[in-house]
C-alpha cells in the first residue's frame, strides 16, 4: 500500500518521523517531487486565493501525489509543543483539501496536538494506523522506531547540517569566509529551493556559512524565547525569536536574513520583533524577504546581493 507524503509545510522538520512510522508498518512512502512551476501553478489554481504561498504549494504537492498513491498523509497539525499553536491554516488544511472538489484517495488525517497532552502525537498516529488495519502493538512499535529516527535526525541537525544535507545526502561546500549568516524562517520557506529561489546556495556561492534555527538545541531556544515579557504562543515564532536572541547575544553572526510569506499573520508580528531586537542589541544588519507566487528572482537576488555587500563593507570599515 502506497502512502503519499507531500514535500511541503513541516516536511523538513518531521519527514524522518513520518517515513519511519509508515515504512515500519510495511507501507511504501511516496514523497512528492521538489516544488517546481507546475506544482506551484496547480496549487494556486486549487487553493483559496486568501491562503498563503506555503498552503498553495502544499495543495500542489497533494494533487501531484493523488494519482500515484493509495492514501495521502495530511495530518491536522495544531501544536507541536506544550502551550503553543501552529498556524490556523494548518489546523484546517485536511478539511480544505477534503472539500476542494478534487478526486482524491483516502486522506489519513490524525490530529496532532501536543498542547492537549504529552502523548497526543503517538496516540493519534497509533489510532490512524489501527484504522488502516494494523494492530496496536505493531503501531506502538512503529511509533517507538519513528521517535528514535526523529531524535537521530535532530542530533545531526545540531551538528551544523541543514535538512537538505541530511534528507538528500548533500555536502555543504567548504567556505573560506569568516562570515556566518543567520537564516531565519519557517522550514517550508528556507528549505524549499523553488520557493526561495535557491537562497541557501546563493549564500554559499558568496562564501557564507549558513546557520538555521534547526542547528540549536530546542531547550536552549526555549530558554531564550522565555525571556520575552509576554508568552509567544506561535511555536515557529518562538523558534525564530529564541534562535535570534541566542546569536545576537553571542555576536557570532554577521547578519540576519528573515524569510516570510506574504500574508502570514504571525510572521508580521515576529518579523517586527526580530528587526527591533537586532537593531537594539547590536545594530545587526537585518534583511526581510517576503515571498509569494509573484516574487521575481531578479529582484530577490538584487536585494540579497546588496545586503551581502553591505555586510562586507561594514566588516572592512
Amino acid at each position: 500500500m502506497k502512502i503519499g507524503v507531500p514535500r511541503a509545510l513541516l516536511f523538513y522538520h518531521y519527514f524522518p518521523l513520518w517515513k519511519k512510522f509508515w515504512s515500519y508498518l510495511g507501507m511504501e512512502v511516496v514523497v512528492s517531487p521538489p516544488t517546481d512551476k507546475d506544482i506551484l501553478d496547480l496549487g494556486v489554481m486549487a487553493a483559496e486565493q486568501e491562503t498563503c504561498l506555503p498552503v498553495k504549494v502544499c495543495y500542489g504537492h497533494i494533487l501531484t501525489l493523488a494519482k500515484n498513491v493509495d492514501c495521502l498523509f495530511v495530518p491536522r497539525l495544531i501544536s507541536c509543543q506544550k502551550d503553543t499553536y501552529i498556524c490556523p491554516k494548518f489546523m484546517g488544511l485536511p478539511d480544505m483539501i477534503k472539500h476542494s472538489g478534487y478526486n482524491l484517495p483516502q486522506l489519513i488525517t490524525p490530529t496532532l496536538n501536543a498542547r492537549e497532552r504529552r502523548n497526543s502525537w503517538p496516540h493519534s498516529l497509533v489510532r490512524a494506523a489501527r484504522e488502516l488495519g494494523f494492530s496496536r502493538r505493531m503501531a506502538e512499535a512503529a511509533w517507538y522506531q519513528a521517535r528514535q529516527e526523529l531524535s537521530l535526525y535532530r542530533k545531526k541537525l545540531q551538528q551544523g547540517h541543514t535538512p537538505l544535507d541530511i534528507l538528500f545526502s548533500r555536502c555543504q561546500p567548504d567556505v573560506a569566509s569568516d562570515h556566518n549568516l543567520l537564516l531565519l524562517g519557517h522550514p517550508y520557506n528556507i528549505f524549499d529551493e523553488f520557493v526561495n529561489m535557491n537562497l541557501i546556495n546563493q549564500l554559499y556561492r558568496r562564501g557564507y556559512r549558513v546557520i538555521t534555527p534547526e542547528m540549536l538545541p530546542p531547550r536552549l531556544i526555549e530558554q531564550k524565547a522565555a525571556k520575552l515579557p509576554k508568552h509567544l504562543f506561535w511555536s515557529l515564532g518562538r523558534l525564530l525569536v529564541g534562535t535570534a536572541s541566542h546569536y545576537l547575544e553571542e555576536g557570532s553572526v554577521s547578519g540576519i536574513i528573515h524569510v516570510v510569506s506574504f500574508g502570514c499573520g504571525p510572521d508580521s508580528l515576529v518579523g517586527e520583533l526580530l528587526e527591533r531586537r537586532a537593531k537594539k542589541v547590536s545594530q545587526m544588519p537585518f534583511l526581510l524577504l517576503t515571498l509569494d507566487e509573484h516574487t521575481g528572482e531578479g529582484g530577490l537576488i538584487t536585494r540579497v546581493e546588496a545586503f551581502l555587500d553591505m555586510i562586507e563593507w561594514r566588516h572592512v570599515s
